[in-house]
């Protein structure tokens, strides 16, 4: 049976110098976050490249954000979308945000980030009100860990078919698999593969990019 290769930090470096097509303002991002306590929290850049091809053969217009930290998901993204193109990025915390409105200006892509400060889970309702369900073609998920169950189900609402729902953090450094590991964090992601590989409305990938990186396309 076929695994992912073993990652060592040699075999990471050889990917990124041999995949990575990196910009100035994204290094600049990175370098600037990992330098804050909870870096730990910024995706990788290979995921960030990951992802805005992803945008890109789905043709993505409309996108939404669940977790922005210091925006550099959102600008990898918001760089692959066409001119037109819209991020609704959603976040409570106006002191890491601070900084992703930075890199979005000098990145020249701030009109196309539409960030909502708040509850996410209120926000997702209000655009469900709002009668746009279906109108986005790709939602990525990277908050609160307890909360993951419900903001995929308002995203899959949101989302329109053929869509994709990327989550991020679904491995857990492994702790998902290691059953005498009880933390509420390890609890609810378990939960949430559980949830996910017998959902009979999506069609699904757990792929080993960065933390974990769970691929949920809308049926």
């Amino acid at each position: 049976m076929g695994r992912a290769v073993t990652m060592n930090e040699t075999l990471y470096r050889y990917l990124i110098d041999h995949s990575l097509r990196d910009l100035p303002v994204l290094r600049e991002l990175r370098e600037e976050t990992a330098k804050l306590p909870k870096a730990v929290m910024q995706i990788g850049a290979d995921q960030g490249q990951f992802m805005a091809l992803l945008a890109k053969l789905i043709g993505a217009k409309r996108c939404l954000e669940v977790g922005v930290f210091t925006g550099y998901s959102s600008l990898a993204v918001a760089l692959a979308l066409p001119a037109n193109g819209e991020i609704i990025a959603l976040d409570v915390s106006e002191e890491w945000t601070s900084v992703a409105r930075r890199y979005w200006k000098k990145a020249g892509v701030d009109q196309k980030i539409d960030l909502r400060l708040g509850p996410a889970l209120s926000t997702l309702d209000t655009l469900i009100s709002l009668r746009q369900s279906g109108r986005f073609d790709m939602a990525f998920i990277d908050a609160d860990k307890g909360n993951y169950l419900a903001y995929y189900e308002r995203c899959l609402e949101l989302v329109r078919a053929g869509g994709l729902i990327l989550v991020d953090n679904t491995l857990w450094s492994g702790d998902v698999a290691d059953p005498s590991k009880q933390e509420p964090d390890t609890v609810a992601l378990r939960a949430f593969n559980d949830a996910l590989h017998h959902d009979e409305r999506i069609d699904l990938a757990l792929l080993p990019v960065g933390d974990g990186l769970t691929l949920a396309r809308k049926r």
